[in-house]
């Protein structure tokens, strides 16, 4: 065998080798910095490739949508129960049956038809100025909508995933019109238009230009853990409360994953869910995005264990898509903008 034939040989079996390679296509509408820790985790304990894709979570849906059955989209990854069921809606997914998921994951946390999976988990709690009003005031969601706290709270508009997603919540348990006269008492009682993320509501809460706002958990223990003496100072000044302690719990949302109808790369794609359940990412997740583990885990970040234990809801986050319509029809009837 010639020289120049041996290496040619070595170059094909190289080159085909490479396209044989394992990979997947992530299409993710996450965009936290400790995400690259899961993927280069994933990579070395499978040796499967992670391409990510990201973008804003419409804007993959639409991707994913106009791409059709040419999609090269293996797994949906994003925040909020309230997208994952908008892909499934779509008809942009497929059902997958994983006994490591099932184990793994609580059944509040996963779609009922297997169609998506929480893999983190966040609170929607309150947060208050201290020594502004009295805690005894916002024991419960449905305090917020008290006639005491008028011209007293911040909130994120009412076309945020977040809020869409708790009162789709709400929908489910106590019914449309409770839900829209909470909505209502809400809006009654904004010191201010609602603008901003979830932080900015925290901020706006520690320079006195409301009393009371909702956010998410893992945007106050950024500031609790930031080294910035400003972010420190915010910290400082705020009180959190875990709601409904005494009754149903907290309202829990995910961010989830999900494999795309058309995978390319579908038995990947259910490695690479899987792998988010194990107590190694779930690590990353704590740590990474200050995010509680979907199941029974220590969430491994001090910072967050500061916050305390606290009663979840059991409500399966599927209601929140199930009534994402009919939410967004009580915050426009109510002038939540």
């Amino acid at each position: 065998m010639s020289l120049k034939f041996l290496a040619a040989s070595l170059m094909a079996a190289a080159l085909t080798g490479l396209a044989g390679a394992a990979e997947i296509n992530l299409y993710s509408g996450r965009h936290y910095d400790g995400d690259a820790q899961l993927y280069a985790g994933f990579e070395a304990a499978t040796g499967i490739k992670v391409n990510v894709i990201e973008g804003k979570t419409d804007e993959l849906l639409a991707r994913i949508e106009a791409e059709g059955d040419a999609s090269p989209a293996d797994v949906f990854f994003t925040a909020d129960a309230g997208n994952l069921w908008r892909a499934e809606d779509k008809g942009l997914l497929q059902p997958i049956e994983s006994a490591a998921l099932t184990a793994a994951i609580p059944a509040e946390y996963r779609d009922p038809n297997n169609q998506w999976f929480g893999v983190s988990r966040r609170a929607r709690i309150i947060f208050i100025a201290k020594g502004a009003i009295d805690p005894a005031l916002v024991q419960t969601y449905a305090d917020l909508a008290r006639p005491e706290l008028k011209g007293k709270l911040c909130m994120r508009s009412g076309s945020a995933i977040y809020n869409l997603s708790l009162l789709g919540g709400m929908i489910e348990k106590i019914g449309p019109e409770k839900a829209e006269a909470w909505a209502k008492g809400v809006v009654d009682n904004l010191a201010k238009p609602p603008q901003g993320g979830d932080s900015d509501q925290i901020k706006s809460v520690a320079a006195g230009e409301c009393a009371v706002t909702l956010a998410n958990t893992y945007y106050f223990v950024r500031f609790l853990t930031s080294d910035k003496p400003e972010d420190k100072a915010v910290a400082d000044k705020i009180q959190w409360i875990f709601p409904d302690q005494q009754g149903d719990g907290a309202h829990v949302n995910i961010s989830g994953a999900a494999v795309a109808k058309y995978a390319p790369n579908r038995e990947e794609a259910i490695k690479f869910i899987e792998y988010l359940a194990t107590p190694e990412a779930q690590s990353y997740f704590a740590k990474g995005n200050n995010e509680y583990p979907i199941g029974s885990a220590t969430s491994d970040n001090p910072a967050l264990e500061d916050l305390g234990p606290f009663k979840a809801d059991t409500l399966n986050v599927a209601a929140y898509g199930r009534n994402q319509k009919a939410a967004q029809e009580i915050m426009d009837r109510v002038g939540w903008k």
